[in-house]
């Protein structure tokens, strides 16, 4: 099989991490990867934020949470989160071109060995009065819009077998 189309298919969603460090050649071509994800107009209105700092991590993790309205960790004790943004005013289709660069990294991520998941919940929490601090603390305009985070990192165990897809999502008009 081709090796672009098995990593399109074998890529889950993973929620249990090894606390071994992700090596920053290899965070570097993920970031690299989400940075080539297509945009609207070409006008490349993402911004990545890489976060491998543990107390950081635990601030947003316990934001997210809070959005959630769950205590529990919804980084899933990743070893590092990268923060999708976009700038509302530098790009058309914030969430999409976000999107894009979130499944780009994904897919880098499982073809890199690696393990990922897209944890929701950043739109909300950057847009609190505590998150566009932290955007600020970051040396970042606070009018950047959350799309979504990605957490990274050794998978701890096996990946998750497929879910069976659902029969009626295909039409063909040939």
């Amino acid at each position: 099989m081709n090796p672009t189309i098995d990593c399109l298919l074998t890529r889950r969603s993973v929620r249990k991490y090894l606390a071994k460090p992700v090596e920053m050649d290899k965070l570097d071509q993920i970031l690299e990867c989400g940075r080539y994800a297509a945009t609207a107009k070409g006008l490349q209105g993402v911004h990545l934020v890489l976060v491998e700092d543990k107390a950081l991590i635990a601030r947003m993790s316990k934001m997210n949470a809070e959005v959630w309205g769950r205590d529990i960790d919804p980084f899933y004790g990743a070893p590092c989160v990268i923060v999708v943004l976009a700038d509302p005013e530098a790009c058309k289709c914030p969430v999409e071109d976000g999107s894009l660069a979130l499944g780009n990294m994904m897919l880098a991520a499982h073809a890199l060995g690696l393990g990922s998941c897209w944890i929701n919940r950043a739109y909300e929490v950057f847009e609190t009065e505590e998150g566009k601090a932290m955007l600020r603390e970051i040396g970042l305009k606070d009018t950047l819009r959350g799309i979504g985070n990605l957490i990274v990192g050794y998978a701890d165990g096996a990946l998750p077998e497929p879910k069976p897809r659902r029969d009626g999502l295909i039409t063909k008009i040939l």
